[in-house]
């Protein structure tokens, strides 16, 4: 029966709740910088709605790192519930990430308890803004850890393995992997991206239902703006990951790139579809283009995934998640410089109803374009769960009762998610950002007009 094999249930549920926490942690590591730029031009520019805008998505914040802090403990669960016999190799080389991500998160947590309740404190407000550095380090670091251990799991080292007994451990080799510094660039300024991208959208629609308003026409610019240099970012993160999978992760990149043979000049292959005989069709080509990703040179020569024994190549299907998350990166800098552009240009109208909805729109896509990147990272390194070491199958539990953790961990995820959407909504929609704005500055209120 299905729930009874606990190879595929695992991978369910391990599957289940990255696909639920990545939402939250991806917010907890990017939102702390945009309230940290709010803040500070705020106080440069003697902006009041600035500093509201601060105030109020750091309470929107609080929510949903409660809510990761759930998710996150799930995946510590279930690293050891679900993989134990990863865990016994990979367990004793990876302990140290996983503490300091640890001791990361409650550098954070500390400081935004204290960033939280010591709004107006200060004579100077500065001082205020100043604890949100280490609020943004804290976010940061959490991350990068985090991440090293995903790095680690494509890229082992650190170690030697005798039998099932592990030897000549260097943590510090193990964390500072091959994949490192690709993964973690990646991974926070997709971050940073997705979550200016998120609050961009917000606004855009708060434009819509309220033309004119001010404190929403000034957090669409910020965020738009935001959104366009982290996409920049994110597309220079994305290039160094693709030439990383080139040198070292060749069936990945190939089995993205439905790169069957190797050859020099090879194309990039957009979409499309397989035909019988496993060769492309219907699809996008750009000559050349592959290698270029791949070496920085058009004539270069790119693994096929012929080269990788059969057993061991990655499913064909991820794809489409390739493709999928580098045209929503695209899109998504493509509206943020159309707005810009139009903002800069007088004459043209940037708050036109089509540019609105389509900024609406880069906030859950760039959330999905996050999913499917961790998507193709994680199939894409199938069947390993430790490259070249330990596979999937050999990493998983035996119990037979994963079908009823399955269920069980659905159900809180179902709960979380309902619960966070509904205290979000209640805690703004009850609340809205003019009328806090009148009654937290009535003196400035009287003085300019806020709709």
């Amino acid at each position: 029966m299905f729930f009874e094999d606990t190879v595929t249930m695992s991978r369910l549920l391990t599957s289940l709740t990255l696909v639920f926490h990545v939402i939250f942690a991806t917010v907890g590591v990017g939102i702390p910088v945009l309230i940290s730029i709010a803040e500070f031009i705020g106080i440069k520019k003697k902006d009041k709605h600035l500093q509201l805008l601060a105030r109020r998505w750091t309470r929107g914040m609080t929510v949903t790192i409660a809510v990761g802090v759930v998710t996150g403990t799930a995946i510590g669960l279930q690293l050891s519930l679900l993989w134990p016999r990863f865990m016994q190799i990979a367990g004793n080389v990876i302990s140290l990430p996983l503490f300091m991500e640890v001791f990361a998160f409650f550098f954070e947590a500390i400081f935004l308890g204290i960033y939280l309740y010591t709004w107006d404190r200060f004579k100077n407000p500065i001082y205020h803004w100043l604890l949100s550095i280490p609020v943004i380090i804290g976010s940061t670091l959490s991350a990068f850890f985090i991440t090293t251990v995903n790095a680690f799991m494509n890229t082992p080292q650190g170690f030697e393995l005798d039998g099932q007994t592990v030897t000549d451990i260097n943590p510090l080799a193990a964390m500072f992997n091959p994949a490192t510094p690709t993964k973690v660039f990646h991974v926070v300024a997709s971050s940073y991206l997705t979550s200016a991208a998120i609050l961009a959208a917000i606004a855009a629609i708060m434009l819509i239902k309220r033309k004119g308003s001010t404190y929403h026409r000034k957090a669409l610019k910020l965020t738009v703006t935001a959104t366009f240099i982290f996409a920049i970012l994110t597309a220079v993160a994305g290039d160094l990951s693709a030439k990383f999978l080139a040198e070292n992760q060749p069936e990945k990149l190939a089995a993205g790139e439905w790169h069957f043979e190797t050859e020099s000049g090879a194309d990039l292959v957009l979409f499309g579809s397989l035909n019988e005989e496993g060769e492309a069709e219907n699809s996008i080509r750009i000559p050349n283009a592959l290698s270029f990703l791949a070496y920085g040179d058009f004539n270069a020569e790119v693994e096929g995934l012929n080269e990788t024994p059969e057993d061991e190549q990655p499913p064909l299907w991820i794809h489409y998640m390739f493709d999928l998350m580098v045209s929503i990166g695209m899109y998504t800098l493509v509206v943020s410089a159309v707005f810009l552009l139009l903002w800069k240009v007088k004459k043209w109208n940037e708050e036109n109803n089509l540019l609105l909805w389509l900024i609406a729109s880069c906030g859950p896509l760039s959330m999905l374009a996050v999913e499917f990147g961790w998507i193709y990272a994680e199939e894409g390194r199938q069947p390993w769960i430790l490259r070249g070491i330990m596979t999937v199958t050999e990493g998983a539990t035996t119990s037979n009762h994963v079908g009823l953790m399955f269920i069980l961990f659905t159900a809180l995820y179902t709960v979380l998610g309902v619960g966070c959407v509904a205290v979000l909504r209640k805690m703004f929609k009850n609340h809205p950002a003019e009328a806090e704005f009148e009654s937290r500055y009535p003196e400035v209120a009287a003085t300019k007009e806020v709709e």
